[in-house]
């Protein structure tokens, strides 16, 4: 059977490009190498991601450049713009008739194609021969795209490079130096003794989401949920470690007043606020996978994890919403309040405990 370039490259190598934005541009370059006339194309799938529903990729053939847009799942950041955000921009580059193929099934990638003028019956039947041999390849990169998507969710950016990066074995890690958050709710066990499960479960949504869009906004990487409880770590990159204990600091106060906002929603709702407690830590942990044979689990353990979570339970008897470790302080020149030498549960040597000074309330 004799194929055309663009269809042999479909069938050999499209698989192994580096995105759908890759193979899009590579696709239009093929195809109007093999004499179609182009001026842009598009090509949108859904993708499995909380927030995103539907990601859409333009590519110009003038200058060969993608651009992205993305469509929001319900619940997420902007409304789910239509199906047609790629039809809508094809028609914005030329008049005439936007070609399109969905790939595969009838839920599956939407190709379309615009070019300076109608295309002519042949060119059409390229158009849908592409789609058609395009179905595996993307196919492999959508498969890719789910298992990234999957675990960037559930473990994290850098956590998930890691575990694709290396054999699924559990003698697998390595040690490294970070900054530490540890922070967890007061009073959980009251919240969910008695209220409904939903109104707990939304109480820890609107928790969280404060936390961890704090350490995500500086850096860091929310390495667990535990319970009502958040590891979060910013690894030390470069020789020195200040960075990563400014940028847990300002996580920390960019939490707190996350919170301040959330608990004014919520008095304006009736319902009660939530008080967290935060721990900071500097130190070395193995950052890897640790479980059994056939059931893995990729984490940070070690020392300085344990000091975090002991230093943290010091919150509620000192009377302080954040607490930081005399190493991470003094890695700092941001301003710490001394609360003196403290003997932590579990720990051998007294920890050097600090503070962030309070925030005055605004006045009335």
């Amino acid at each position: 059977m004799h194929l055309s370039p663009t269809l042999a490259w479909l069938v050999d190598a499209a698989a192994d490009s580096a995105g759908a934005d890759r193979l899009l541009a590579d696709l239009g370059a093929h195809l109007v190498a093999d004499g179609v006339p182009l001026a842009a194309g598009s090509l949108t799938l859904e993708v499995p991601h909380p927030l995103i529903a539907k990601r859409t990729w333009l590519w110009r053939a003038e200058n060969g450049r993608v651009i992205e847009a993305l469509g929001f799942a319900p619940g997420g950041l902007a409304p789910d713009p239509p199906n047609d955000a790629g039809r809508r921009w094809l028609r914005d580059i030329a008049e005439g008739e936007v070609h399109e193929d969905l790939v595969g099934r009838p839920d599956g990638p939407l190709l379309g194609w615009i070019g300076p003028r109608p295309f002519t019956a042949d060119e059409t039947e390229q158009l849908r021969q592409a789609a058609r041999f395009a179905a595996t390849p993307l196919a492999v990169l959508a498969a890719r795209a789910t298992l990234r998507a999957t675990l960037d969710a559930y473990l994290g950016k850098r956590s998930a490079e890691r575990v694709l990066a290396a054999p699924l074995r559990r003698d697998l890690g390595e040690t490294i130096q970070a900054a530490l958050l540890y922070a967890d709710l007061r009073n959980f066990t009251l919240l969910s003794e008695t209220n409904p499960p939903a109104e707990v479960i939304a109480a820890l949504d609107a928790w969280f989401d404060r936390i961890a869009g704090a350490v995500h906004a500086f850096g860091g990487e929310v390495l667990k949920f535990i319970g009502d409880g958040v590891l979060a770590i910013f690894p030390v990159v470069g020789p020195s470690p200040r960075q990563a204990s400014d940028a847990t600091l300002r996580a920390a106060r960019a939490a707190e007043a996350g919170m301040v906002y959330l608990n004014a929603e919520r008095r304006a709702q009736g319902l009660p606020p939530l008080a967290f407690g935060a721990a900071l830590h500097l130190g070395e942990m193995l950052w890897g996978n640790i479980g059994a044979a056939n059931r893995l689990d990729f984490t940070a353990i070690g020392p300085a994890v344990n000091l975090a979570s002991r230093l943290e339970g010091l919150c509620k008897p000192l009377g302080r919403t954040v607490l930081v470790s005399g190493a991470l302080a003094a890695e700092t020149d941001m301003p710490l309040i001394a609360l003196g030498s403290h003997s932590l549960r579990g720990i051998a040597s007294p920890c050097e405990v600090f503070a962030l000074p309070e925030k005055q309330a605004p006045m009335s």
